[in-house]
């Protein structure tokens, strides 16, 4: 069930051209004339104008605010072996060409190539598409476009008919915006990385208290999210599921702390270590987001980190209140942090094992120069991010004091 479009966006003076490869089952609806097993190649003309109608429905492109419609739109039937769509100038004459003679077509295992072509008002407009074809399959079917603006590098993107209106070449604002909500989604629907917050407060009643915490995290996994959207993560099979298991040792970690009762003053540091770790956590639910950035990368980024403490923001007001009750009135003193931290621990150790299982059958990378190289680089930022980490939260702690105290 799982299966591609590629088509490219071709962005001229005074008109944009979609040229598109979509496989024939999505286009069943059009008819097309079967001889035994083969598709009648000769006799598909009018089922081939169906199946632009349909395209000129199902694949929407607006100019800014406007959708705009099709001038004219041509197409043709192609062999699933032809490799003509890794360019758009062979692209665009697959499309408008005719098929050789003879060429035998199985049904629903061919292609239709179409180009579809569409007046502008200006090539410095802001473009977005839409693809709702074959909804019998919503979501499997993929459309992957490449878009080609006049004097710009090109840029990629994968959307299913559940990604709705995408912009092309989307504003900073725009970004911006969507990667706010991507990053307050991505820490409201991250269990992990929400249990790993609650144990970290489960000790304090106080915000000045957390402020400091809250901070060493945030610089830590600022740093790895960053790091990783510029690919300078290590790479290969074992390194997602050593995340994922780290993340749940982080947690089972801070509440055997929180059980053992050490020196809570010096829980920043180790705070900042965990974090470097769910950055990278943080990394995997962006990574295929950041196609939608267009030129903006570092806005993204930025964004998406500010959407993330937003969404801490909102459950450390939701958390904080309801901790200080159940401590004063339910869990007294010590008793409620070793409860607390308890269930925190026996749910991080469940995730851990199961974790550690699935990664212990990863095959492991080999320690070369160029993994050395890799892990010497890390180290170095590491300490780098220490040094801002230890600065912001002795900073954030005393002005959170004076204001307190005033």
């Amino acid at each position: 069930m799982d299966a591609v479009m590629n088509a490219f966006v071709k962005v001229d003076e005074r008109e944009a051209h979609l040229v598109v490869r979509v496989p024939l089952f999505a286009l069943r609806h059009a008819g097309f004339p079967v001889s035994g097993r083969d598709i009648d190649v000769a006799g598909s003309g009018p089922a081939i104008e169906r199946a632009l109608a349909m395209l000129r429905q199902d694949i929407m492109l607006w100019e800014n605010d406007d959708l705009l419609v099709p001038s004219s739109a041509v197409g043709r039937l192609q062999l699933p072996s032809d490799r003509s769509f890794d360019k758009y100038k062979d692209a665009l004459a697959d499309a408008v060409g005719t098929p050789a003679p003879g060429t035998v077509i199985y049904v629903d295992q061919g292609f239709l190539d179409a180009d579809l072509s569409y007046p502008i008002s200006s090539p410095h407009s802001r473009f977005s598409i839409r693809t709702v074809v074959f909804p019998d399959v919503a979501g499997f079917l993929k459309l992957a476009v490449r878009y080609l603006p006049p004097g710009e590098q090109g840029r990629a993107m994968v959307i299913t008919s559940r990604s709705g209106r995408v912009p092309l070449n989307p504003a900073w604002y725009q970004a911006a915006a969507g990667f706010v909500g991507l990053g307050i989604t991505h820490i409201l629907g991250g269990a992990d990385h929400l249990l790993f917050l609650l144990c970290l407060i489960i000790p304090f009643v106080r915000l000045r208290q957390v402020i400091p915490i809250i901070t060493a995290f945030t610089v830590a996994h600022s740093f790895t999210l960053i790091g990783s959207a510029y690919d300078l993560a290590p790479s290969g099979a074992w390194f997602p599921p050593f995340v994922e298991t780290a993340i749940a040792a982080s947690i089972v970690y801070m509440a055997l702390e929180n059980i053992v009762g050490v020196d809570l003053r010096r829980r920043w540091i180790l705070t900042g270590l965990f974090g470097l770790v769910h950055g990278f956590g943080f990394s995997y639910g962006l990574k295929e987001e950041l196609q939608f950035a267009g030129r903006h990368l570092l806005v993204a980024l930025f964004s998406f980190n500010v959407g993330i403490e937003i969404g801490q923001v909102l459950v450390l007001a939701a958390i904080l209140p309801v901790l200080a009750l159940v401590r004063r009135h339910v869990l007294t003193g010590r008793v409620g942090i070793i409860i607390a931290s308890a269930l925190v621990a026996h749910t991080g150790w469940h995730w851990m094992i199961a974790r550690a299982d699935v990664l212990w059958k990863t095959e492991w990378p080999r320690f070369d120069a160029q993994a050395l190289a890799v892990l010497g680089r890390w180290v170095a930022g590491i300490l780098l991010v220490f040094g801002a980490v230890r600065l912001a939260a002795r900073r954030t702690s005393a002005f959170f004091s004076r204001r307190l105290a005033g």
